[in-house]
């Protein structure tokens, strides 16, 4: 009775897990696909086109008005305080030069998401 009851708590531990890692596959992978999201719409000098202004380490010729974009995570521990300088800049500095790309509609929430993942993982 114990040996069948090993078996099957072995089968179910065995099914359970397999049904876990594709998950865990699927979610790392959409991560990524979000910062490459992230990335293009930063570059894309139609949207963000955030290296015009800020230097960011996989950029090439960038801007020097803003600050560098390193150590995100350091300078917004809060990644939603980060979220809301890109949505509008004017909130926490009244004279910054930074367009409010949220509230005057350049990138939409969907896409700012995108670029904040991107930005806070420099």
């Amino acid at each position: 009775m114990k040996k069948m009851l090993a078996t099957l708590l072995t089968a179910v531990v065995c099914v359970l897990g397999s049904l876990v890692l594709p998950a865990a596959g699927s979610m790392a992978e959409e991560a990524q696909s979000a910062m490459e999201q992230g990335k293009a719409l930063a570059f894309d000098r139609k949207k963000g086109n955030c290296l015009a202004c800020h230097m960011i380490a996989t950029g090439d010729l960038p801007g020097n008005i803003g600050p560098p974009l390193v150590a995100m995570k350091m300078r917004y521990p809060d990644k939603a305080k980060l979220r809301a300088q890109i949505w509008d800049a004017t909130v926490a500095n009244p004279q910054s030069t930074m367009p409010p790309f949220g509230r005057h509609g350049i990138l939409t929430d969907e896409e700012i998401d995108l670029v904040t993942e991107f930005i806070y993982a420099q």
